[in-house]
């Protein structure tokens, strides 16, 4: 079976066709997700990548029949829509400040993290406090809507004319959902919003075929089924749950690196650094935690070489040339650290490369220790492809790492929703802590300048 699995990031939309009898793409088609910078808020530009969608879908099926279609997106966000399937406001960007303009009404009635699992995040990162803002600042437009979706069901709607929801983006960071009873949490039912809550189906569901006008535009056959859906971490998890033993970990890395831990060592999570209980494909709680750290590498990058040798490494370890965080702040496990290099005089774009990706690996340790990560690592996405990240991981925790083959871990996941549940294989190459002393000597020092 070929899915075409909609991918929609914060930073990039992709649509990949997945082949679910050797859990591979097959093809791939990318376009920078840019954000409308103009009244009535920032918000995320839905024509343009609907176009993308649509072109995409007619491009790929005709190089290889499209069997399904999966859908994931990236969290924090949501959709206001009225008895005919528009928007009554646009999508608003999460990184817009515009809630923060609400803080206290807003905390006055939002569920303690106890009930969630939800820390309360900055700008627009609580989706709760994003339709707070947009229901105190238009009103009337509010009024309109009928339902309230998450982002992947927001497509699904587009493409079947059907409204759902779905747990794994309700249960991230929203507010919105009690990851421990299953159901919508106090917020919702204060601020009278359940009336607008869209029926919560598996992610799995078939929400039913293609609209009549999408298979006509795009050569589809008029049965091709769309799947509900889900959030684009989870979708990274959801190979690992179908296949691995507990315990173990995955890292999903794109603008956010998202730690989980499944079968992991019982600690008490830490909402003031960013860790939350997420909900996974499955409906089940998993403590996690992240910081932006594919925003971070952009923009420490930006314009740089990313060559390196095996000289620059030996040089950073020795001179342990430090970075230390926080180049975001606001969010992840240091959030009101500013960033600082030690020893970082003179250096050579390899050795600079180098310290960025022992700083981001060192990032994502921390992670994975807030949340009782145990057993082996696996890591999707961008950074599974960087050597330097993944053995330093390997060092920091202690455990084996696992870089996922393909190029980006949610794309399989998704085009699984589409499978008869088989079991999934994790493919990748397996990192060994390294057994050099100068590696355990770097983590230990970053971590005491850290802590100091």
């Amino acid at each position: 079976m070929i899915v075409a699995v909609i991918d929609i990031g914060k930073t990039n939309a992709k649509v990949a066709l997945v082949d679910l009898a050797t859990l591979s793409e097959i093809a791939l088609r990318r376009v920078a997700n840019m954000q409308v910078r103009q009244a009535p808020y920032p918000h995320h530009d839905v024509e343009a990548l609907w176009t993308f969608i649509l072109n995409s879908l007619a491009d790929l099926n005709r190089e290889r029949r499209i069997d399904a279609i999966s859908i994931t997106t990236h969290g924090a966000t949501g959709a206001l829509v009225d008895a005919a399937g528009e928007l009554v406001l646009p999508v608003l960007d999460y990184e817009f400040d515009g809630p923060e303009q609400l803080a206290a009404d807003y905390d006055a009635v939002r569920p303690p993290f106890a009930e969630t699992g939800t820390p309360r995040l900055p700008i627009g990162l609580n989706l709760g406090a994003q339709f707070f803002w947009q229901e105190r600042r238009f009103p009337a437009d509010f009024a309109r809507a009928t339902a309230m979706l998450m982002y992947p069901q927001y497509w699904a709607l587009r493409l079947t004319g059907i409204v759902a929801n779905e747990v794994t983006s309700l249960g991230c960071h929203t507010d919105l959902w009690n990851p421990w009873t299953s159901d919508y949490s106090s917020l919702v039912d204060r601020m009278g919003w359940r009336r607008l809550m869209a029926p919560v189906r598996p992610a799995k569901d078939r929400l039913g075929p293609t609209l009549p006008a999408i298979a006509q535009r795009t050569g589809l056959d008029p049965q091709t089924p769309v799947f509900c859906g889900l959030h684009d971490s989870n979708a990274s998890l959801l190979p690992h749950l179908l296949s691995d033993a507990p315990p173990f970990s995955v890292v999903s890395t794109g603008t956010w690196v998202v730690s989980m831990a499944v079968g992991g060592r019982k600690v008490d999570l830490d909402p003031a650094r960013d860790t939350l209980v997420n909900v996974n494909a499955l409906g089940d709680p998993v403590p996690s935690a992240r910081f932006m750290g594919g925003r971070e590498f952009s923009l420490l990058t930006d314009g740089q070489p990313q060559e390196w040798s095996d000289n620059d490494v030996d040089a950073v370890l020795a001179r342990q040339v430090q970075l230390l965080p926080s180049t975001q702040q606001g969010s992840g496990p240091f959030p009101h650290r500013a960033v600082r290099w030690v020893n970082g005089e003179d250096l050579s774009p390899g050795q600079r490369f180098v310290t960025i990706s022992f700083y981001l690996a060192l990032m994502t340790a921390t992670c994975l220790e807030l949340i009782g990560g145990d057993g082996s690592t696996t890591v999707e996405g961008p950074f599974a492809r960087n050597p330097l990240f993944v053995r330093m991981l390997a060092a920091a925790t202690g455990r084996s790492v696992v870089a996922s083959e393909t190029s980006t871990g949610t794309s399989i996941g998704a085009a699984l929703l589409a499978s008869d549940g088989a079991p999934a294989t994790s493919k990748g190459e397996r990192t060994e802590p390294p057994a050099e002393p100068t590696w355990q000597a770097y983590k230990q020092a970053w971590w005491k300048n850290v802590t100091a």
